[in-house]
C-alpha cells in the first residue's frame, strides 16, 4: 500500500500526475485515498469528480468547529494549551467523497503569520496526515504544494515516495532543488522526479542534464488532450490513453525501486 506525496512548482502538473496514479492503482484493485493538500488544488477536477460530490467537500483546515472540538482551541489561536494528539481516525471516512473507487479528502490551507507555527489547525492536519500514512490500509496519493507543510519529522519516513514534478524550465528546476532540501531536512528517505509537459527528446535531455543526482521515474508528454479534459471537467485518463500508458510505466519503475530496497 504505497504512500506517495507529490510536490513541485505551481502549474507543473502535480494534480495530473496524482490523478493518473490514483486511477492506475484503483484499476489494479487497490483501495485509494487521494488527498488534496495544495492551497490552489484542483484534484477533484483532475479526477473527474461530479460537481454534486465536490460541493459536499469542505477543506479540513476550514472546519472551525471540528478543529475546536478535537484540539480544545479555536483555529488561529497561539500560545494556548491545546491537545497535541487530537482524535483524527474518523475524519477520512466522514469528510471524504468517493467516485470510481477513489476517496478524495481536501486538507485546505493554514492561515499563519509565520513559518513553523504551532496552532490548532496545523496540529490537527499533521496528526491527520500521520494517521493516513501510518494507520490506513490503502494507497495514499497526496497532492502537495511546493513544500512539506503537512508533513512532520515524525511521519516523513513513512512516505514511500516523495515525487517532485518538473517541467522544462529554470523556475521548475529551482523549485525541485528547494523541495528536495525541505524533504531531506525532515527525513524523507526516497525522493524521485517525474518530468511533465515533454515535447521532445531535447526536453528530456534538458531535465536530465540539469538535475544530476535526482532519480527519474519517467516522463509525461505534453498533452493537448489534458487541456481539453480540464475545459470539459473530465479526467485526463478518460481522454488521453497515451498519458495513462506513460503513467503506468512510472508506476512500474516506482514499484521496482521500492521492491529493490526491500530486498
Amino acid at each position: 500500500m504505497p504512500k506517495i506525496a507529490i510536490s513541485g512548482k505551481g502549474g507543473v502538473g502535480k494534480s495530473t500526475l496524482a490523478a493518473l496514479l490514483a486511477y492506475i492503482y484503483s484499476q489494479k484493485g487497490f483501495k485509494v485515498i487521494a488527498v488534496d493538500a495544495d492551497p490552489d488544488g484542483n484534484l477533484a477536477v483532475a479526477l473527474g469528480f461530479p460537481q454534486e460530490l465536490v460541493a459536499k467537500l469542505t477543506p479540513i483546515a476550514k472546519m472551525e468547529d471540528l478543529i475546536e472540538e478535537r484540539t480544545g482551541a479555536k483555529p488561529g489561536s497561539y500560545g494556548l494549551i491545546f491537545k497535541m494528539n487530537p482524535k483524527v481516525d474518523d475524519i477520512p471516512d466522514r469528510f471524504s467523497v468517493e467516485h470510481r473507487g477513489i476517496k478524495l479528502l481536501v486538507m485546505g490551507t493554514i492561515e499563519k503569520g509565520g513559518s513553523g507555527c504551532v496552532c490548532p489547525e496545523s496540529v490537527l492536519l499533521k496528526n491527520l496526515v500521520a494517521h493516513l500514512l501510518l494507520q490506513r490500509q490503502e494507497v495514499l496519493i497526496m497532492d502537495m504544494e511546493a513544500g512539506v507543510e503537512h508533513l512532520g519529522r515524525a511521519t516523513a519516513k513513512a512516505v514511500d515516495a516523495f515525487i517532485i514534478v518538473v517541467e522544462p524550465g529554470l523556475r521548475s528546476l529551482q523549485t525541485a532543488y528547494a523541495v528536495q532540501r525541505l524533504a531531506a531536512d525532515i527525513g524523507v528517505r526516497r525522493t524521485f522526479v517525474v518530468g511533465n509537459k515533454i515535447q521532445s527528446q531535447k526536453d528530456k535531455d534538458f531535465l536530465l542534464a540539469n538535475l544530476p543526482g535526482f532519480t527519474f521515474l519517467g516522463f509525461l508528454s505534453y498533452s493537448p488532450l489534458a487541456l481539453e479534459a480540464d475545459k470539459l471537467g473530465k479526467p485526463v485518463f478518460e481522454l488521453d490513453q497515451g498519458l495513462v500508458r506513460e503513467a503506468e510505466e512510472i508506476v512500474r519503475n516506482l514499484e521496482e525501486k521500492l521492491h529493490a530496497e526491500e530486498d
